[in-house]
Formats: C-alpha cells, sequence, structure tokens
C-alpha cells in the first residue's frame, strides 16, 4: 500500500483564530507605546514565526523591542485563550472536522500539521478541539525556522515515511504554497483564509470548502500517479 502524507496548516485553514491574533498584536504593539499595524498587515504576515514577522510590522523597531513584542503577543494570546477556551477563540471551520475524520479513516493517507504557532498554542488547541491523535507528526515554530523554509514540511515526511511526491501542504497563505513548492510537495490553497486567493495562483488547486476536499486530494494523486 503506497502511503500519502497530508499536512495542514493550522491558523486560516483548520481554526479562524484571527480575532484572537489582532487584539494579541495590538497589545503587544501598545505596550511598546506603538500605533498597531492594520488589519490586512496582520494577517499579511500570519503563517510567519513571530520572530520573523513581528519585524516586519515594525521596520523601526530595535531587536530588543522586538522582542518583547514578541513576548507581549504570546502572553496576550494565551490570556485570551484561557478567558474565552481555545474552541471558542479559534472554532474549527465548517467541514474542518469532519474532513480529518473522513481522511483519518483511510489506512493509506497519513496527516499532520506544519504550523507557524508554538507547540504550546497548538497543544492547547488539539486539546480544546478533541483532535488528540489525529495528527502523526506536528511540526511547529519552536524547533524549525519560519516558513516558507521547508525545513518542518521536510521534517514531516521524515517522519511519515513519505515521499515529496506523496505529499500535499494543505494552507491558506503565499508562505504554505512556497514552502510546499520549496520542499517538492503537491500544494492545495484554501479561499477562506488570510492571504487573499490572489496569491495563491501557483497552488495545484484552490477550494471553496472543506467538502471539495477529497476531490482535490483524488486529483493530485491521479495527476502523482500519472
Amino acid at each position: 500500500m503506497r502511503l500519502c502524507g497530508v499536512i495542514f496548516d493550522v491558523d486560516g485553514t483548520l481554526v479562524d483564530s484571527q480575532a484572537d491574533i489582532l487584539a494579541a498584536m495590538s497589545g503587544a504593539f501598545e505596550a511598546e507605546s506603538l500605533a498597531p499595524p492594520s488589519k490586512d498587515a496582520v494577517l499579511g504576515i500570519v503563517g510567519l514565526s513571530l520572530d520573523v514577522a513581528i519585524p516586519k510590522l515594525a521596520p523601526g523597531s530595535d531587536h530588543a523591542a522586538c522582542t518583547r513584542m514578541v513576548q507581549g503577543y504570546k502572553d496576550a494570546y494565551a490570556s485570551l485563550r484561557m478567558q474565552q477556551g481555545a474552541d471558542v477563540s479559534s472554532p474549527l471551520y465548517a467541514g474542518a472536522r469532519e474532513a480529518l475524520s473522513r481522511l483519518k479513516e483511510q489506512d493509506e493517507i497519513l496527516l499532520g500539521v506544519a504550523t507557524g504557532k508554538s507547540r504550546r498554542g497548538l497543544d492547547k488547541l488539539i486539546d480544546a478541539h478533541g483532535l488528540a491523535g489525529t495528527f502523526l507528526t506536528q511540526q511547529v515554530a519552536d524547533d524549525h525556522p519560519s516558513k516558507p523554509n521547508p525545513s518542518m514540511l521536510l521534517q514531516a515526511m521524515r517522519d511519515l515515511g513519505v515521499e515529496a511526491s506523496d505529499t500535499v501542504m494543505i494552507g491558506d497563505t503565499s508562505f504554505d504554497m512556497d514552502m510546499a513548492r520549496a520542499a517538492g510537495a503537491y500544494f492545495i490553497g484554501v479561499s477562506w483564509g488570510y492571504h487573499d486567493v490572489s496569491r495563491l495562483s501557483e497552488a495545484d488547486v484552490v477550494i471553496d470548502s472543506f467538502a471539495q476536499l477529497d476531490a482535490a486530494l483524488e486529483m493530485i494523486w491521479s495527476k502523482a500517479n500519472g
């Protein structure tokens, strides 16, 4: 049996966490007496590791200030999550749970995540949504260079024992797309996330709902098998 890896981004792909992302980023900037960046600017960097994202949003700030903002963001995000619960503050997109269940039932498909979230943040989210045991590999920002560096996707493939030609990355940002390309994997873009669909022009396919995911994967496997 030929094994296939299906690797998901998290924020903007599986869960909608933009309200907490925007609030936490505003808090981090205000703590440094800086005007918060615009919504579009913040959502434009979702997917990058914080130590890469915040200097892009605050190009005039020195390293020490950016380091404080990274920690301020983490603290504010954790506080918001604690107040509401991760299942409320970062709800699953419609159809996500069902799609994961369908894929998990197929013995030849191995699931994983590759995310700019921290290990702590991902663990909290998985626990909150009852997804323990769903993802056989979990790659986070703590252990890798920021997307679009292919490090986390390459490690996911090693963990699962699958080739790049049998791997699909699913995400909402150009960073996910570029990471997949750099790793030699296929890429399915989702239109409901934080980057405009125009930025996903090099995706193998873009889907508008999780109901379309199975057919998109079948199309890719068919192409891969020639």
